[in-house]
């Protein structure tokens, strides 16, 4: 259960974190704690804490006599799951969007690939699993059950690549994923032939087909760039 106290540290940090990543507050801006206190009427602790959590995403830096400054774009944790998330919620949603997708056109095919040859028996089972679930969820606009089974997907093939950098890249995919249903930059119901795709993946990290494994992701790469250039250009 959530607190009133957690309540307010939730909604000064989302406030100010899209804020932040909307560019409300340019780089070099000064935020001073007591402003911020008296603004969204909560004690000078909540501000501390929120202000930590946005130096643990490079998004401000403090110090003392100074305040707390707004930091520029390249110094943010753009890895971070929640800064995707209000990067996403803004209106450079389309640029986020397409750069998050061409960082997954670059790594997830390779990690099939790498499934193909290291992925456990359950792995494949699973990959399997969450492919039908795909399938059975694609049609009657279904999108928020489509999702869950396209994330678990994605996290399977990074986590069977047997790599642990492309593993920790799950979060990142599952925010893309996440952002692009949410924000509605995805047909009402999946194209048919990328859902066909995600079973052909599972089908060749199976067999142990690497090459298959990394074109066919490669494929839904590609679409993916192309849905985005219809839905979100």
């Amino acid at each position: 259960m959530t607190t009133p106290a957690q309540g307010l540290h939730s909604h000064v940090l989302a406030t100010l974190g899209l804020a932040i990543t909307a560019g409300e507050y340019p780089p070099g801006t000064v935020l001073r704690t007591d402003e911020l206190a008296q603004r969204f009427d909560v004690s000078r602790t909540v501000v501390r804490e929120v202000v930590r959590v946005l130096e643990s995403m490079h998004l401000v830096e403090s110090r003392r006599r100074v305040g707390v400054t707004v930091l520029p774009t390249a110094s943010w944790n753009v890895y971070d799951p929640q800064v995707i998330r209000w990067r996403l919620a803004g209106a450079d949603r389309p640029r986020q969007l397409r750069s998050l997708t061409v960082l997954r056109s670059a790594v997830e095919p390779v990690a099939a690939g790498l499934a193909a040859v290291h992925a456990t028996p359950e792995q494949c089972r699973e990959l399997t699993e969450q492919a039908l679930g795909m399938v059975a969820t694609s049609r009657g606009r279904r999108l928020e059950e489509y999702l869950v089974h396209d994330i678990a997907f994605h996290r399977v093939v990074l986590n069977a690549s047997g790599n642990e950098m492309f593993a920790r890249l799950g979060d990142v995919v599952a925010e893309v994923l996440t952002g692009r249903t949410h924000h509605h930059v995805m047909f009402e119901d999946p194209d048919p032939a990328a859902v066909t795709l995600h079973v052909q993946v599972a089908e060749a990290v199976r067999e142990r087909d690497a090459a298959r494994a990394e074109e066919l992701t490669r494929q839904i790469a590609v679409g993916a760039l192309q849905e985005l250039d219809v839905l979100a250009p």
